[in-house]
């Protein structure tokens, strides 16, 4: 068997980029296309979710706001190069906090993108200004906007252990407004209780019945269920024999097809990130450039294992 099952020895666990611990050659995905461009606002955040995988929290300020003009270099340089990106993302942090998120949306929406944003639906979605501007983009771009709303699980108790204590009566009206209103919407769920998929899918379209939320739980781009991470597990690290023995393609990861950007609050220049989840560490770390960041991506990481060659998960639409 190729999939090494490690002990919890960090120091040698995911320490060699090119191999694992046991010295097999270690997977590696190349970068075939630029599908999903993300980006990632800043990590500022109204809620502190118990396992949030990026540490948001209304004073972690690790990435900084990035603005509209650092976000236009990026889509500028898609035209310039001709890269044949499709769909453009924005992450946090919550991004309605970031004071240029309209003008950043809109910016991304007449360039012809398809745009989505995922949000926590609560009060900075909420307050007027926001709600004006989203119902002008809405009315300019229609389904060209998705927002992806964080529901945690079907239930306010566990979701509010999660996201904190009266956190499900907000997001509940914030999903609520977007349904009324017309806007494209999904939802992310986290496969992370007991329950089958089956069993999840079935409680969540109970929930969105009974308050009229227009979403289709047994569709997979509408409800979203992504596998829970924890860093304090045991995972397996992927070598390049993997692929055939798990029967699973190194096209079909994230980083075969999109990357993500951000800005370190201790650098002057945005970064290009080769996955959404590994926002600080500097491995990962491609370049300033989208061509820079063509260069392929070993999984030198336990969420490379846990959440994408195991887990089946993927963050775009």
């Amino acid at each position: 068997m190729t999939i090494s099952l490690l002990n919890l020895d960090k120091g040698l666990k995911f320490s060699n980029p090119f191999t694992t611990e046991d010295g097999k050659e270690r997977a590696h995905v190349a970068m075939k296309r630029l599908e999903t461009l993300w980006f990632n606002t800043g990590t500022l955040c109204n809620l502190s979710c118990e396992n949030c995988y990026i540490e948001s929290t209304p004073r972690n300020d690790r990435l900084s706001y990035l603005t509209l003009n650092e976000v236009e270099i990026y889509l500028e340089e898609i035209r310039r190069e001709r890269i044949e990106t499709r769909e453009i993302g924005i992450t946090g942090g919550e991004p309605f906090m970031n004071p240029d998120i309209l003008e950043i949306a809109r910016s991304i929406l007449v360039r012809g993108f398809s745009l989505l944003i995922l949000t926590n639906a609560m009060k900075p979605m909420m307050r007027p200004a926001i709600q004006s501007g989203l119902l002008r983009l809405k009315s300019d771009f229609g389904n060209k906007l998705t927002l992806r709303v964080s529901v945690d699980h079907f239930s306010q108790t566990v979701h509010e252990k999660e996201r904190g204590k009266g956190s499900w009566a907000p997001m509940i009206e914030g999903l609520r407004w977007l349904s009324e209103n017309g806007f494209k919407i999904a939802v992310a769920g986290r496969n992370q209780s007991q329950e089958s998929e089956d069993e999840l899918r079935r409680g969540f379209s109970r929930l969105l019945k009974e308050n009229q939320i227009r979403i289709d739980a047994h569709d997979s781009r509408e409800l979203v269920l992504f596998p829970e991470m924890d860093d304090f597990s045991s995972v397996p690290e992927i070598t390049t024999d993997c692929w055939g023995i798990l029967g699973v393609s190194p096209d079909d990861m994230m980083c075969a097809s999109s990357r993500m950007i951000v800005k370190h609050k201790e650098k002057d220049k945005p970064s290009v990130m080769a996955c959404t989840l590994l926002a600080y560490d500097q491995r990962f770390d491609l370049g300033n450039t989208l061509q820079e960041a063509c260069k392929s991506v070993h999984l030198n990481h336990q969420h490379c294992a846990q959440f994408c060659v195991l887990g089946g998960g993927k963050c775009s639409g």
